[in-house]
């Protein structure tokens, strides 16, 4: 039992000299002891990518970088301690050489400078071995130019009783730059249109330059150069279509488009224009026509009104007709004069009272014969507004509304109502009499005979 335990103990020293001697280790490779100067080691990093800035400011001073003859990676030694090299991994070193200050062709040296994308990897932890800055080889030459045409290759077709216009390109020519020996072979730029199967509308895309040389080759766009990497193609597709001519009708009671019978001629025309633009097109509106003025006379002959025919923009009139003619009448119209004793009136002032003088109003109506049959001098009512006369006492022609209940009835005219309006408030005889706001008859004083 004893060996045991003293068994077990050795394995515990064991595993605590193992690691008191590994944090000495540690200690000792990141500090040199109690002043705790780092320890550093270096490391050596290959093939580490160059990354060049500011091409398009040698493209803007006619110069361009030759990938012949310039460094594209650059070997690196970096100085840090063990623990950090340990963690550096090769994708988080970026070298970067500028551009910017590139002035003149030839091949030069300059400048690239090491960062890293982990924020614990700095040019203070990390350093290049003797200098922070290097120096790269680039091959700068002055760039040749040309101008070459555009042309579209259309694949595809439209549908049935459509036809295409002519394709359209936001650019037919375009300006190419890089060495001669890539430039020279380019005969030609050219974008592909694929409109599918059957289209039925216009087709707009922004396709990719391709370019190519004799014997329409395809050639290889790298050291090709242009402000100008996509080219929009439009091809319009046109339909013939004919649309129905129609007039929007203003109504109002009494005057309404069921009552009426027009014609309009031509009643359509046949139009050719952009298949998206007339896609859901079927009428052709002319203008507004209000029924009112018609007037009101049932036996009235046809009133012609004749309107310009506006086409949508871009279509075609393949009919030739430039103006169309409504022709119109009230197929059912009559009038008659109603005379009403229903007079009102509303907004009066608090503390004045109101006497009506006109005992009656003869109002002439008008719309269909069944409609205007029906109406009776109890379906008139005649409506005068105080509210201007708030602060009034005497007697005025005031303008009055006048409405009809039941049925689709107008009103012709303009109508008045002469009242009396007096300070004081109704009295209790008054205020027995009928609804207010109805006016009656003045009563005849007593003692006078009947």
């Amino acid at each position: 039992m004893e060996k045991e335990k003293a068994g077990r103990r050795k394995v515990i020293y064991l595993l605590l000299s193992i690691l008191v001697a590994a944090g000495i280790w540690l200690y000792a490779d990141l500090t040199s002891g109690p002043n705790k100067t780092p320890q550093t080691r270096t490391w050596d990093y290959q093939d580490i990518p160059i990354e060049y800035t500011y091409e398009s400011t040698l493209t803007d001073r006619g110069l361009m970088l030759v990938e012949e003859g310039t460094d594209q990676t650059i070997d690196l030694t970096l100085e840090s301690t063990r623990w950090l090299l340990a963690n550096l991994d090769r994708s988080q070193i970026r070298v970067t050489a500028s551009l910017k200050d590139v002035t003149s062709a030839g091949e030069q040296r300059i400048n690239y400078v090491t960062s890293y994308t982990d924020s614990k990897f700095n040019v203070n932890t990390v350093q290049r071995k003797n200098a922070s800055f290097g120096m790269a080889t680039v091959n700068i030459q002055e760039l040749y130019s040309r101008t070459i045409d555009v042309s579209c290759e259309l694949v595809g077709n439209v549908a049935e009783s459509y036809s295409a216009g002519q394709v359209q390109l936001s650019h037919t020519q375009i300006e190419v730059q890089g060495q001669a020996e890539d430039i020279d072979p380019i005969r030609y730029a050219k974008v592909t249109l694929d409109i599918g199967d059957s289209a039925v509308e216009s087709v707009v895309q922004d396709l990719e330059v391709q370019y190519y040389g004799e014997n329409d080759q395809l050639l290889d766009k790298s050291g090709i150069y242009s402000s100008v990497e996509t080219v929009q193609a439009t091809l319009p597709v046109f339909v013939t279509k004919e649309l129905q001519l129609v007039v929007d009708f203003v109504e109002s009671p009494g005057f309404r488009r069921r009552s009426t019978e027009y014609r309009i001629e031509p009643s359509t025309i046949t139009v050719s224009g952009d298949a998206t633009q007339l896609k859901n097109v079927e009428t052709l509106r002319l203008d507004k026509y209000d029924l009112s003025e018609l007037g009101t006379s049932a036996s009235q002959n046809f009133t012609t009104t004749n309107y310009p025919i506006i086409l949508p923009e871009g279509c075609q009139n393949l009919s030739g007709v430039t103006r169309a003619a409504l022709r119109i009448r009230f197929k059912d119209m009559a009038s008659a004069d109603v005379l009403t004793e229903n007079i009102e009136w509303k907004n009066l002032a608090e503390g004045k009272r109101v006497e009506s003088l006109t005992e009656s109003l003869l109002v002439r109506i008008f719309g269909t014969q069944k409609d205007v049959a029906a109406v009776t001098g109890e379906n008139v009512t005649v409506t005068v507004d105080l509210s201007d006369f708030s602060n009034a006492s005497g007697t005025y022609t005031v303008p009055a509304e006048v409405a009809v209940s039941g049925g689709d009835i107008g009103i012709s005219g303009e109508y008045q109502v002469q009242v009396t309006i007096r300070e004081g408030e109704a009295t209790p005889s008054e205020e027995e009499s009928p609804e207010e706001g109805t006016v009656l008859p003045d009563e005849e004083e007593e003692g006078q005979p009947s």
